[in-house]
């Protein structure tokens, strides 16, 4: 579909999909550039300008520079990761003041998160979780119903919890798609299916404009779903791209919070 300019109170407005010469889509009109309005950077979290840039490394296997950048946002904003949900809502409490916003979140391709106590396929209602007060069980800060990447998409949370399931996981040095169908977890191997599930966690980090804690589950030996094999080399990759502990953190101010 070839984008068009539309005029709005005397301004042209381009919308467009797709790599185009602006000169050309330009041609004929009285335009003007204007470079000051150009959004470098996302402006999702105003604390941290070099955050996607962070989870876009992390997101393409590329730990060395997500590293590097986490160094340089960690004083504005924090990321921790942590093996128990009790400790990231915990860490979640600590860190939102006032109105502030916290909530959970995981890959609507999450299943095995069940036995953790998140449960993805069951729906929020997005006006109660999002506009709800801390009291209420509907609401985002109660911090028990989770938005999966569909619930939470174009929307934002101050703080927030990534619960980090096996459907993307290690398998060496690399990520591994699965999706979990009856009683097992399933390859995924389609591209296409594959970058729809690095965008959904692509989704999820990037959701928090403060600040955020990732929860990977430790897995049971007992429940051949949830083995630690597939977890521990989730949060091995996270340590390797530099996000500290909750555990390993002495006080609240060296999350360096804000």
């Amino acid at each position: 579909m070839r984008p068009t300019p539309r005029q709005h109170k005397g301004w042209f407005l381009i919308s467009h999909a797709g790599d185009l010469d602006f000169d050309r889509l330009v041609e004929g009109l009285d335009s003007h550039p204007r470079n000051a309005l150009h959004l470098g950077v996302s402006v999702r979290s105003f604390r941290a300008g070099r955050l996607s840039e962070f989870v876009h490394h992390l997101i393409d296997n590329e730990p060395a520079k997500a590293r590097e950048c986490y160094l340089a946002v960690r004083s504005k904003y924090p990321i921790v990761m942590t093996r128990n949900l009790e400790e990231a809502r915990n860490w979640l409490r600590a860190h939102a003041r006032g109105n502030e916003l916290s909530g959970l979140t995981a890959s609507s391709g999450g299943r095995r998160l069940k036995p953790e106590g998140i449960d993805v396929k069951a729906e929020i209602e997005p006006e109660h979780w999002f506009l709800n007060g801390p009291e209420d069980v509907r609401g985002c800060q109660y911090l028990e119903q989770v938005a999966t990447e569909f619930d939470i998409q174009g929307l934002e949370l101050d703080w927030a919890c990534v619960a980090w399931d096996a459907d993307l996981r290690r398998d060496s040095g690399h990520w591994g798609f699965r999706r979990f169908s009856g009683t097992n977890w399933q390859s995924v191997n389609q591209p296409v299916k594959q970058q729809y599930l690095l965008n959904a966690y692509r989704v999820l980090l990037t959701r928090a404009r403060q600040g955020m804690v990732i929860f990977v589950p430790c897995g049971s030996l007992d429940d051949l779903t949830r083995l630690p094999e597939f977890y521990q080399p989730i949060a091995d990759y996270l340590d390797s791209a530099g996000i500290p502990t909750v555990h390993s953190l002495s006080s609240p101010e060296e999350t360096e919070k804000p």
